[in-house]
């Protein structure tokens, strides 16, 4: 038993001044392996006197336990030492720049983002949304809207014309927006309260005009509707889009076959160096147009101008931009410049909202 015991003293200082995980499992081997010295003197109870064997294999089995234990300890200590090493020599810097993901790279246009944003308003206020084809014929993009014979937009310098049908007419890439009101109104009965944003197409090219520019227009038809609800929802539509408390409006006499009254509406602004401040100054800038619906152009949808009326309005989603977001230059949204885009563009994950904000 003397030999046991010595020999349990030194696998046990083998255990403990194993340095390594290497080390440690080469005590083990050694201990307890197939050609182990525990092992070796397990296969040596066979040969023993019964009288000898239960007595020496009690001693030889509590060495066996004694001895993993050790080794297992050891081996969990020399474990974590490892880790906390590895742990301390392999570290990460966060603080270097992550790849910009497509997401956060890509921008939304202007006109997009600002098309959002009209709508987000005129939808809390009740309007829904209309649309209507780019191709359209004589009688819905002129006639219906009062528009005469002899009227300038009806010329082949101020409009886009296919060729002649079989029937002798000739489709026009929309003018305004004004034939989805038409449409709406042959298809729905009053009330109505409707938006119709879209492409609108005329032959003119500058700073300030495209051949094909984004307008969205309005429509409300009903019995009581009359010209202070249409002051109240330009006033409250101008507010939100300037996201500005308050707003100075003027309203001109004009003329616009489609409506009687005609009016042009300006808003106040202030000019500090490049910069046009909207709400501030006692300047002007012309925005849109807008009146009472022409009594023809009800009658040119059934409607009878006698029991209905109702107001219209027309505005360029390509103007607001530019006076929103400080754009100098009409021609740079279709330049399809993309340093232009990482200017002026938003982001992906901004979506306009009444409460936060319709813009950035």
């Amino acid at each position: 038993m003397s030999d046991l015991q010595q020999l349990e003293t030194e696998l046990l200082a083998a255990v403990t001044g194993a340095a390594t995980l290497k080390d440690i499992e080469a005590v083990r081997v050694n201990a307890l392996g197939k050609k182990g010295q525990v092992s070796v003197l397990m296969k040596g109870l066979g040969k023993m006197q019964p009288e000898e064997r239960k007595p020496f294999g009690q001693a030889v089995n509590g060495l066996k336990q004694r001895v993993a234990t050790a080794l297992d300890a050891r081996k969990s200590t020399l474990e974590d030492e490892a880790l906390a090493e590895k742990l301390a020599s392999e570290t990460t810097d966060i603080t270097l720049p992550v790849r910009p993901s497509p997401m956060l790279e890509g921008r939304i246009h202007p006109i997009s983002q600002v098309w959002e944003e009209v709508t987000e308003i005129f939808a809390d206020m009740g309007f829904s949304i209309a649309e209507g084809p780019d191709i359209e014929d004589d009688f819905h993009n002129f006639t219906a809207l009062n528009i005469p014979p002899e009227h300038p937009a009806r010329q082949e310098f101020d409009t886009f014309y296919f060729g002649k049908k079989e029937d002798g007419s000739r489709p026009v890439l929309r003018t305004h927006t004004s034939p989805v009101q038409i449409r709406t109104m042959e298809n729905e009965k009053p009330p109505l309260r409707i938006i119709a944003p879209g492409r609108v197409y005329r032959c003119d090219s500058d700073q300030t005009h495209t051949p094909m520019f984004h307008q969205v227009e309005g429509l409300v038809i009903d019995r009581e509707t009359h010209f202070g609800h249409l002051k109240w929802v330009l006033e409250e539509f101008f507010k939100a889009f300037f996201e500005l408390d308050d707003i100075k409006m003027r309203f001109r006499a004009s003329h616009f076959p489609f409506t009687e009254p005609s009016m042009e509406v300006d808003i106040g602004y202030a000019k500090v160096g490049d910069e046009i401040r909207i709400g501030e100054g006692n300047q002007w800038l012309e925005v849109l147009g807008c009146g009472m619906v022409h009594p023809n152009v009800l009658k040119s949808v059934n409607l009878d101008p006698d029991e209905y009326q109702g107001f219209a309005f027309g505005v360029g989603i390509d103007r607001l931009a530019m006076l929103k977001y400080g754009m100098p230059d009409l021609r740079a949204f279709f330049a399809a410049d993309l340093r232009w885009l990482r200017h002026y563009g938003f982001s992906s994950l901004n979506m306009p909202t009444i409460a936060g904000g319709s813009g950035v």
